[in-house]
């Protein structure tokens, strides 16, 4: 019924819009940068990696796929072309996507996949952001393979707040899977139960040295000796929080999310799934006689299964084969590390720089985040815990993809049968969340959205929950960045715990972890209309629902206007 509604009302609009979206199209957000083009061919290409051949999707025969580097204020233009059999659809991760959410990605949210033989032109403009970002796919499992880095730079003749480098290198972790992914996500969804794990993390798309057959698949980072090098770290790994570590080196986190922080000393650092972070290396005054692993291994309170190895990089001084020193990282359930280096991120907040956090809160919302149960169909058997089905809400709401794009929806006032707007802001029952779990562990479905007003500043909450067990998890906000004005363990007590926000400096993001057994609290300004994802980024809870979606409505100004979209947006 949806898929008719969504034709038969574009071919009745088609006429009156096209004009309307021409003239919108050919008079984008003014800057003055330039436009940037770029063209994706989503391939199948045979790779190896632990001695395992696989045809894997690819951007241009790539893995990881190629970079788009542009200054703050360019067009970027991407014509995708999909030859895969699999639909597919690109996010561009951290994009605010201002006047431009028809090019957000997220499936059956802002678009309809692009199918196999079809194209699609993303079209936007990159206003106030500077940094390193990323792009993925955004449909089931794809973005395992299809993700590379988006890096913006200043404007022309605007310098770093910190000491020029004299390199820049990305540093993307992923998961390698000797089977197909695909295949695993769809055969834990038939089962029920949980799906299996990857069999290495990569560092730029391989694997290192401490693997199996995998001593000629390791990334190389060569360097010069007191140099300062800039790392752009972006995990793109599909189900792991990592620590981060260099042997016999320390780093200064200067960036997060694309947002400039007040240098941070470590040798140690946490990266959540679709978080990035920019790191100083000053490299030793002499050349040693030592090369030195870069290394990750995962953080996870999680009571299921992980694989629990370590991905490795070489930083070498010299050409020379020389005995390799590995760093001392985290135990993978070292939380007590894991908080004290997300304790210490604050905002750079300078005058060039200011932190613009709502001080004043116009709508408070409390989300219960976290895993539950479905029940086994009948005269099937199912793999979850007590024989039913694992699933994964928010305020116990198991999110639903719908027919056709909820953007759609909302821009042509399709709502019946699409989505309803009576997401509830808080838990229906209250509970003890990082107590007892209750005895009933079902989760409701629906495709469920909460509607704000144009400009309504939020405070949310995010609390994890304790049933099947407790667990971090990096929630994405789609077509924002945010202020993380706080967070604990246990259960959030406004009375007690609001009174301790930070609202001078806080972290500005656009993912942020939900600690495990604990809560956080976020604050962002609702003046982007359209239809927004957030979601967990771990995607097997991606998988299982753990996603949600905020209307923002118009506001007054023309450039305050959500945009007709693009006459090659692909149909439902």
């Amino acid at each position: 019924m949806g898929r008719a509604l969504c034709f038969s009302h574009l071919t009745s609009q088609i006429l009156f819009y096209t004009f309307a979206f021409l003239v919108l199209a050919l008079s984008p957000v003014q800057s003055a940068g330039v436009t940037r083009h770029y063209k994706f061919n989503v391939r199948l290409e045979n790779v190896t990696r632990l001695c395992k051949t696989r045809s894997i999707p690819t951007v241009n025969g790539k893995f990881p796929g190629p970079k788009i580097v542009a200054r703050e204020g360019d067009r970027i233009v991407v014509h995708v072309i999909n030859h895969l059999k699999h639909n597919v659809t690109f996010h561009w991760h951290g994009v605010r996507q201002l006047q431009s959410q028809w090019a957000d990605g997220p499936v059956y949210v802002t678009q309809c996949p692009i199918q196999s033989g079809q194209s699609y032109v993303y079209n936007f403009t990159i206003t106030g952001q500077r940094g390193t970002l990323w792009w993925h796919a955004h449909l089931s499992w794809l973005r395992v393979h299809l993700y590379g880095p988006l890096i913006i730079l200043p404007k022309q003749g605007v310098g770093y707040p910190f000491p020029q480098p004299y390199k820049e290198v990305p540093i993307m972790f992923g998961e390698w899977f000797n089977s197909d992914p695909e295949a695993v996500i769809k055969q834990a969804l038939r089962t029920g139960g949980g799906p299996n794990i990857s069999d290495a993390y990569t560092i730029n798309g391989l694997p290192g040295p401490l693997y199996n057959c995998s001593a000629k698949d390791t990334f190389k980072l060569n360097v010069k000796p007191s140099r300062t090098y800039l790392l752009r770290l972006i995990n793109a790994a599909l189900n792991t929080e990592l620590f981060f570590s260099i042997a016999n080196h320390s780093f200064t986190v200067v960036e997060t999310d694309a947002s400039y922080v007040k240098p941070i000393s470590s040798n140690t650092l946490l990266i959540s799934p679709g978080q990035t972070m920019n790191i100083l290396l000053s490299t030793h005054q002499k050349t040693p006689n030592s090369s030195f692993l870069m290394a990750a291994n995962p953080y996870t309170t999680s009571i299921g299964t992980f694989d629990n190895t370590t991905v490795a990089a070489i930083l070498k001084y010299t050409a020379k084969i020389l005995p390799v020193i590995k760093p001392t990282l985290p135990g993978f359930n070292d939380t007590a590390t894991a908080t004290k280096f997300n304790s210490k991120l604050r905002s750079l907040a300078s005058r060039s720089y200011p932190a613009r956090v709502p001080t004043k809160v116009d709508r408070h919302f409390f989300f219960t985040v976290g895993l539950g149960t479905s029940p086994c169909p009948k005269n099937a058997t199912c793999q979850g815990p007590n024989g039913t089905k694992f699933a994964a809400s928010i305020n116990n709401v198991s999110y639903v993809a719908p027919s056709i794009a909820l953007l759609q929806a909302h821009y042509y006032r399709l709502l019946k049968g699409v989505f309803t707007v009576d997401f509830p802001g808080a838990p229906l029952i209250p509970f003890n969340y990082t107590g007892t779990p209750p005895n009933n562990t079902f989760v409701s479905h629906g495709t469920k959205v909460i509607k704000l007003r144009f400009n309504t500043s939020v405070e949310l909450v995010m609390q994890d929950t304790s049933i099947q067990g407790v667990e971090s998890h990096p929630l994405h906000l789609h077509g924002y960045n945010f202020f993380v004005v706080g967070q604990g363990f246990g259960n959030y007590d406004p009375n007690k715990d609001r009174a301790r926000f930070n609202l001078i400096d806080p972290n500005e993001r656009n993912t942020v972890s939900v600690p495990s057994g604990g809560w956080v609290a976020i604050r962002f300004l609702a003046d982007n209309p359209g239809v927004w994802l957030m979601h967990c980024h771990l995607d097997v809870h991606l998988s299982w629902g753990l996603s949600m979606a905020w209307v923002v409505e118009d506001g007054p100004l023309r450039n305050q206007k959500l945009r007709p979209p693009p006459l090659d947006l692909p149909k439902c």
